[in-house]
């Protein structure tokens, strides 16, 4: 469906004609071309890793960097519930098991204190957690200091989903470079994209360098081809990694324009009732991705699909929160730990248009829109 106000929606206004052009006179459009090695550089050197590896989506870093962490048949790891399904999907990929955390109220992500709760509780089943998978939703940093020491506590690493969270920064360091992996995403609704991909990075040199092996089919280094073990055809390619470049030399204006667009969500809502944002603390320092609010039912008499589809009608492009994965029927038999903060977070919210080139007036006219209709249900 075409929307005339989307979610979130790509803008290319750098290099991404003229890197294109460069990539496709060069011939190099495949996994192989200098684009790809000016995006890796570029990002490890925007994130201040030693290096990244670009990857052909998001989920596929999420996949090789769970086989670089060990994980394999019959392991657990636990996972963030409020996320999308490819935070967990590649644990059933790799024959392990999730076992699913409540967020806390502050961040909206993984629970320290459920996190411990739970480790505790697997351990003492006899089954200690394999890895950590460590959400930083709708790019809102995660509480990565008390995340962290529960982590270290236990001995088991941390793998970063930062797919939503490219640009933002946790006391000043880059989301996505404090666990043992971190991945990102590219996809055509983040912040910046490549069309489609995304990238492993680390700060640990032998799993960077077992990632560019592995992604490329794990090919032996030989004038033939010879494979050692089974590698995987995960490789960005160079024409996407051209446009990835352009777009990663303006994520610092980007985020600029998502923080701006946020800021003026709130001022806008400020004298509408029962409209709530998800906040930042002192320590952190999202990239805004998508503007998310809650509704409260209660003051303001509509629930969060009514707005939906009052928007929808106006061809606005709205979205639920992410539905708890532990409320998907494909996870009904996984264990959980927590409350019910995730599921009131999936029956109250809602993602609003975060473009980074949307329009004060279109900001407006959806503020109104909802404005006008809490109205009508106290008259």
């Amino acid at each position: 469906m075409s929307y005339r106000i989307p979610l979130s929606f790509p803008v290319f206004e750098g290099n991404e004609k003229t890197y294109t052009e460069k990539a496709i006179a060069s011939g190099n459009l495949a996994t192989y071309g200098a684009f790809i090695n000016k995006f890796e550089h570029k990002l490890s050197k925007k994130t201040k890793t030693h290096q990244a590896v670009a990857i052909n989506s998001g989920t596929s870093a999420l996949h090789l960097a769970m086989i670089l962490l060990g994980i394999g048949p019959g392991d657990e790891v636990i996972c963030q519930s409020f996320t999308f399904c490819a935070s967990a999907n590649p644990i059933v990929y790799l024959g392990a098991k999730p076992i699913f955390v409540d967020s806390e109220t502050d961040t909206w992500n993984i629970s320290p204190e459920i996190l411990e709760d739970a480790i505790l509780s697997r351990i003492a089943a006899g089954k200690k957690p394999k890895a950590i998978v460590l959400v930083h939703l709708f790019g809102m940093p995660a509480k990565i200091n008390e995340i962290l020491n529960v982590a270290n506590k236990y001995h088991i690493p941390i793998l970063e989903d930062a797919a939503e969270a490219v640009g933002s920064q946790y006391q000043g360091n880059a989301c996505g470079t404090f666990g043992t992996i971190g991945i990102y995403s590219f996809n055509g609704n983040k912040i910046i994209t490549s069309g489609g991909g995304g990238a492993i990075v680390s700060n640990n040199t032998k799993i960077i360098q077992k990632a560019a092996h592995l992604s490329t089919q794990a090919r032996e280094d030989l004038p033939y081809y010879q494979h050692l073990e089974i590698g995987f055809n995960y490789k960005m390619n160079n024409l996407a990694a051209a446009i990835g470049l352009a777009q990663l030399e303006q994520l610092d204006d980007l985020v600029s324009k998502r923080r701006k667009i946020n800021n003026i969500y709130r001022e806008l809502f400020s004298k509408v009732p029962g409209i709530s944002f998800q906040d930042e603390d002192k320590l952190s320092r999202s990239n805004y991705w998508l503007t998310t609010i809650i509704i409260d039912e209660e003051t303001t008499g509509l629930k969060n699909d009514r707005i939906r589809l009052l928007l929808l009608e106006k061809g606005i492009e709205t979205r639920f929160l992410w539905k708890p994965l532990h409320l998907q029927p494909i996870f009904k038999d996984v264990p959980f730990y927590g409350g019910d903060f995730a599921q009131n977070m999936f029956e109250t919210g809602l993602c609003l248009p975060s473009s980074s080139n949307l329009t004060f007036d279109q900001q407006e006219e959806i503020v109104e829109l909802i404005e006008r209709e809490i109205s009508k249900t106290y008259r």
